[in-house]
């Protein structure tokens, strides 16, 4: 390890000296201050699932950072490398970013130490409900009290097979569904969940380019259109974010790192094209539509306008901020800044949009999902034809004043009734556009204190989370 590497904070550090940064900021009791940064309780499970002729014993934790709002919320990951402070930096994490675009839960978050790789579809569901049974019991899943979600290494599947086991023990619960969110369609979950994260990062940018001054600071200039991006990991937040800036925003995906490698082209790499050739294949080696590079962490240090690490935490670090080059990087991942790195780059002007506010959208639409549940009934399904109707009649009446056919594009569109997706894409929009909003207004008016996004996003949250404890008593 260099000497530079050997200083490098933990991600735990990292969370915890990025908080403490904002919280010197703030005038707060210091028994406040301590009371929202650490976490309330962190629960450790072992247990044991016969399996292949033996019993193989996992661990699992379930941390639970603050509970001024409840249900607390936060996703279980899958990974071999989970260990109890990561998932308490991730907790805390999600207490600051729900506060931060006022979703209404405390912060949780769970892991399992397991390579899902490993293991076959049948095991781990086996594996999946013995983990998701111990935590219910203790009412560490639970509608109103603890709402897991997916994070890495989990999808739809693990919360289908984790919603199921929860109506199995508590068979009368009527709002069962609403135990976990992130479910496919057919069993309570929602439309456009599974870009949510994504499109939250498409969001974000969209919102920060309506700031001509935000966008000078990072030296540059214009809107989205025409912008050189580079995406670390396309998994489902990085596949779909770098899929609708390039579609929808016009930008142009320069480089792409993965597992295994990276692709290079200047000229604009198709997303779609890339991704469908790594179901196939299982690795972007053998793309025709770019340059093949070995090294999957150079593609950080490429020339670019927009940086955005879509995978694991601690990828920008002491070892590599020196050698960034892109003037705005948007933390698509959890963590992927890690807090010597977020020095450096401060120091040479880069702008970062933090995180807890980039990578909101996946809890937002959650929060949706988990509201959709509760009200047993899926959003559009009140009113669509409802303003479809009343849309025809307006469209009707101007007609028939002016004599004139309306254009039957805008026609087309105007007498479409919002549906579940629409609402959900609306809902995250409106979300992300208020937050960056009061970000940005804190950013610029304490700028002389070296207030940056990040610290501004920090203010915020932790104002919100005290506001809420005094509300109890605290």
């Amino acid at each position: 390890m260099s000497a530079a590497n050997a200083q490098e904070p933990s991600f735990r550090d990292s969370v915890d000296i990025m908080f403490n940064r904002a919280a010197t900021m703030l005038d707060l009791p210091p028994g406040m201050i301590e009371k929202i940064r650490v976490a309330n309780s962190t629960y450790t499970v072992r247990f044991g699932v016969k399996l292949r002729g033996e019993i193989k014993t996992f661990v699992g934790y379930r941390s639970v950072h603050s509970e001024h709002m409840e249900p607390v919320k936060g996703g279980i990951r899958y990974a071999d490398n989970v260990n109890q402070n990561e998932v308490e930096a991730l907790a805390a994490l999600m207490t600051y970013k729900c506060a931060l675009v006022d979703v209404p839960y405390g912060g949780s978050k769970g892991g399992l130490c397991i390579n899902p790789a490993d293991w076959e579809v049948d095991e781990l569901e086996r594996i999946t409900r013995r983990f998701a049974s111990e935590l219910i019991k203790r009412d560490l899943i639970n509608p109103a009290q603890n709402v897991p979600a997916p994070d890495m290494g989990t999808g739809e599947r693990e919360m289908a097979w984790i919603a199921d086991t929860y109506k199995r023990i508590h068979t009368n619960d009527i709002n069962a569904r609403a135990c976990v969110t992130g479910k496919p369609r057919n069993v309570g979950g929602i439309a456009g969940r599974t870009e949510a994260t994504g499109r939250g990062v498409q969001f974000a940018l969209q919102e920060f380019f309506r700031h001509p001054d935000d966008v000078k600071a990072a030296s540059l200039d214009g809107t989205l259109k025409g912008k050189r991006v580079v995406v670390q990991g396309l998994g489902n937040v990085g596949y779909h974010a770098a899929k609708f800036l390039s579609e929808e925003d016009g930008c142009v995906i320069v480089g792409v790192g993965e597992r295994g490698g990276a692709i290079v082209n200047e000229s604009g790499i198709n997303i779609e094209d890339l991704k469908q050739h790594m179901i196939a294949v299982g690795a972007v080696q053998g793309f025709g539509g770019g340059t093949y590079v070995e090294d999957n962490g150079s593609v950080l240090e490429l020339d670019c306008d927009i940086l955005i690490p879509a995978a694991m935490e601690g990828a920008i670090h002491l070892g590599n901020a020196e050698r960034i080059k892109a003037p705005l990087i948007v933390e698509a991942a959890n963590g992927p800044v890690t807090a010597g790195a977020d020095e450096i780059l401060r120091t040479k002007g880069c702008v970062i949009i933090p995180d807890m506010y980039a990578n909101a959208g996946g809890v937002t639409v959650s929060y949706f999902e988990w509201v959709k549940n509760l009200s047993h009934i899926r959003f559009g399904r009140m009113q669509r034809r409802q303003e479809e109707a009343f849309h025809e009649t307006l469209i009707g009446g101007i007609e028939e004043i002016t004599n004139k056919p309306f254009p039957p594009d805008a026609k087309a569109k105007y007498m479409e009734g919002a549906d579940e997706l629409k609402l959900v894409r609306s809902g995250l929009d409106d979300t992300m556009r208020l937050a960056y909003q009061q970000m940005s207004k804190v950013w610029n008016a304490r700028k002389h204190e070296g207030v940056d996004l990040r610290t501004a996003a920090y203010l915020i949250s932790i104002e919100k989370v005290a506001s809420s404890y005094a509300t109890l008593g605290l």
